[in-house]
């Protein structure tokens, strides 16, 4: 059955048992919508501006890490320079203004059934990024009507960025909940090492350039090659959670 074999290994080497699945942590760019090839165009442009040389695909690697983390670690490796934090927030709104100039990003295909299937298994849905573009965050109580919970986690919450597990950490909080109650729904590595960090049973999707490999070292307990794929998978995977820890 599909995600069966994982679920068993996850909670045999976890110590986990008997504890039903209550939430579900998932992230934003990637996940709710098809927003990465915006953004890493938007920081190109940025570095670029700024004398910096990167590629579009190494930003999906950073995906997860705060903006001005990201900031501070182009500057660092492509220029040799240390900046302030005051310095790369300065930066980072130039970055959402480019973003935003991009025009509308689409809802990521299958991302709506994905949250109506969670809510109709009664498994809380709560929001997980990185993100601080107010573009993207005003959309989704708009795009998503009543699949999310009031708690939401983002950049404006915690000192640490992904990988480092704090924001999953605070989103299990808000669920309140344990670790092993909790998934984690992610498609870059960063995000999926911060999940697997923090103790959840830990998805990732394959909805950009990362391949499955990628994901699956980051700490990844299954993975799917894209939304529509889970979305098929996601009612016969809550029926394995429930048999397993039953």
């Amino acid at each position: 059955m599909i995600g069966n074999t994982a679920i068993a290994n996850y909670l045999k080497f976890s110590g986990h048992k008997n504890i039903d699945l209550k939430a579900a942590l998932i992230d934003c760019d990637g996940i709710l919508y098809d927003s990465m090839k915006n953004h890493t165009r938007a920081w190109v442009k940025l570095m670029k501006k700024n004398g910096i040389k990167c590629t579009r695909d190494e930003f999906y690697l950073y995906e997860g890490m705060t903006g001005a983390a990201i900031i501070k670690h182009m500057f660092k490796k492509g220029a040799g320079k240390n900046i302030t934090d005051d310095e790369a927030w300065e930066l980072y709104k130039v970055k959402g203004r480019y973003f935003k100039e991009l025009g509308d990003i689409p809802v990521m295909p299958g991302a709506l059934a994905m949250l109506q299937t969670l809510q109709q298994n009664g498994i809380e849905r709560i929001l997980v990024t990185g993100s601080r573009e107010p573009s993207v965050l005003e959309r989704i109580d708009n795009d998503f009507p009543g699949l999310f919970a009031e708690e939401r986690v983002t950049a404006h919450d915690t000192r640490h960025g992904k990988p480092n597990p704090e924001p999953y950490l605070k989103g299990i909080a808000k669920a309140q909940a344990k670790p092993n109650q909790c998934i984690v729904i992610e498609n870059a590595p960063l995000g999926v090492q911060a999940g697997h960090t923090a103790g959840c049973f830990t998805v990732g999707i394959t909805t950009g350039p990362i391949n499955e490999k990628e994901l699956l070292k980051a700490g990844a307990d299954i993975v799917f090659p894209s939304m529509e794929a889970f979305v098929t998978a996601l009612p016969e995977l809550i029926s394995d959670f429930k048999n397993t820890l039953t």
